[in-house]
């Protein structure tokens, strides 16, 4: 029986597409953030990449329903986010790239209180805390202050309090900022785990493209608001694409005829990593540096 309704779940999931876009545009202080995306997404393990200031933690928030969004629509699991934002909110479990907890309560404590405010009733609540900090690997240091916390414990906390109340979609806002490599490689390892043995959708924000290869079956890239592709990495990998890291130091003009060179000269083996991104940086005063980063792709 419980096989069955894993199937028609798994039937209706591949029925209908994770998200959805209609010509959104998100307007903010009077300024245009989001301009026009329009695209289906209808993997269960979605990336989203994208420079600093190309959206998307804007689009992460209209997900959510926190921004309504002044022409177009978007849906997660065919439920429109603005007008279905309250039973929206109910299935999405949200880990943020920022830290919002309460310093002197305890670990399971916090994420009983976010499992309550998710719906669930107390006593299954704190069920439920326990179960998530013993998965995510900190059922040691449940009873602990989560101020006291070290950066990787935080972050695994944030992820045990996103899954407590077993949602449908998975938002993850750069859950490996800060970690240093195991922490990191244990984190990833979770997501896989959650994205494989259960019916979990997610949606994994991060600059780092090798997060998003290793856990992610299709890529939605934003630049100025706008998106710059819909990659599904299932068919790339198929195609044996590869991918390669580089990093620019000069004028922002001299930016695409240096990685054409690069690559024009280069060779790749199917053993080399899979991953390219290209960044380019120009000073701007004896004191700061300005930064703009690039997302490329090379079909090897």
């Amino acid at each position: 029986m419980e096989l069955r309704a894993r199937q028609i779940r798994n039937n209706i999931q591949t029925m209908t597409p994770t998200i959805e876009l209609g010509g959104l545009e998100v307007q903010l202080g009077g300024r245009t953030i989001l301009h026009g995306l329009t695209g289906v997404l209808k993997s269960r393990a979605i990336g989203l990449l994208g420079p600093n200031g190309a959206g998307k933690s804007t689009l992460i928030n209209t997900l959510l329903g926190f921004h309504v969004p002044s022409k177009g629509s978007v849906r997660v699991l065919g439920l429109d986010s603005h007008t279905s934002g309250k039973a929206l909110r109910s299935l999405v479990g949200y880990m943020p790239e920022n830290d919002a907890f309460i310093s002197k309560m305890s670990g399971v404590r916090f994420v009983r209180y976010m499992a309550e405010i998710s719906g669930l009733p107390s006593e299954q609540a704190m069920e439920r805390a326990h179960e998530a900090f013993v998965y995510v690997g900190l059922g040691e240091a449940r009873y602990r202050p989560v101020g006291t916390y070290s950066l990787g414990m935080k972050q695994l906390a944030k992820l045990a309090q996103a899954i407590a109340h077993g949602p449908k979609v998975l938002i993850l806002d750069e859950p490996t900022n800060g970690m240093d490599p195991p922490a990191r490689k244990r984190l990833i390892e979770l997501i896989r785990e959650i994205r494989e043995a259960s019916d979990i959708c997610l949606l994994l924000s991060s600059h780092l493209l090798r997060d998003v290869e290793e856990t992610c079956d299709e890529v939605l890239i934003l630049r100025n608001g706008q998106i710059a592709s819909i990659c599904n990495l299932v068919e790339e990998r198929r195609a044996n694409r590869k991918f390669l890291e580089l990093e620019t130091i000069g004028a922002e003009a001299t930016f695409t005829s240096r990685w054409r060179a690069s690559v024009a000269s280069a060779r790749f083996s199917p053993a080399d990593v899979s991953r390219w991104s290209c960044r380019t940086a120009s000073k701007s005063g004896r004191s700061s540096r300005s930064r703009r980063t690039e997302a490329c792709k090379f079909a090897g």
